[in-house]
């Protein structure tokens, strides 16, 4: 697979991973270059969890490599962690923690304090009159938008959404695609997996199709 002078994000090459004796993915090879916007599709249990979390680096593939910003992932996950984000159906928030201290935590993980840039990310999701209630008072909806306002605050090279449409009332949804927007503007990479295919297509530049662990054919320019 070519990708001539492209700059890649992601090189994905051989991978596969199995589930004792079934394969969630099977031989994946796929270059995603940087800045795009990929909008990933398949039928439930194609292998779209699967890869989002292995590019996350969440879990190891059973076989093959993956290249991340010009290098293999390998055992140096310090390195190319601070530069990803992956969002799922899992929360991963401190529940018994605020809105605030939630943010906090992320900061502290790259050395940082600036409360403005947190009532920046909380006020951008529609968070700030709740920014100090303990997050397990919150509602599936506002947990996701204050996953969010973490993605937003960490500035992240590589966005990987699995279903970010979920949980969210209308508001959030058009949020969500406003965010994602922003994030492509400013020439973040993203992977976005939903089976609101329209929804997608409207917010990505490239289409991969997953079915049974498989790549249909290499990502495919979406019309304008």
């Amino acid at each position: 697979m070519s990708s001539g002078n492209t700059q890649l994000a992601i090189r994905v090459r051989d991978v596969s991973k199995r589930y004792g004796r079934r394969w969630a993915l099977a031989r994946l090879s796929v270059d995603i270059p940087q800045g795009s916007a990929v909008l990933l599709t398949g039928e439930n249990g194609a292998g779209k969890t699967t890869l989002l979390r292995i590019l996350g680096t969440a879990m190891r593939p059973t076989y093959g490599t993956i290249d991340l910003f010009g290098a293999p992932v390998g055992d140096d996950l310090e390195r190319v962690r601070p530069r990803l984000s992956l969002m799922t159906h899992a929360s991963y928030l401190y529940e018994d923690l605020s809105a605030h201290e939630n943010l906090r935590m992320v900061q502290r993980l790259t050395a940082s304090a600036d409360r403005a840039a947190r009532e920046a990310a909380l006020e951008r999701v529609g968070l700030t009159p709740h920014a100090h209630r303990p997050v397990r008072t919150y509602s599936a909806g506002m947990k996701r938008r204050l996953c969010l306002a973490r993605m937003i605050l960490r500035q992240p090279d590589l966005i990987l959404l699995d279903e970010p449409f979920g949980q969210l009332d209308p508001r959030g949804v058009t949020l969500m695609e406003d965010v994602i927007r922003e994030q492509h503007r400013a020439g973040r990479t993203l992977i976005i997996a939903t089976h609101d295919v329209d929804r997608g297509l409207a917010l990505c530049d490239l289409h991969l199709e997953l079915s049974a662990g498989r790549q249909m054919r290499a990502p495919q320019p979406i019309a304008a």
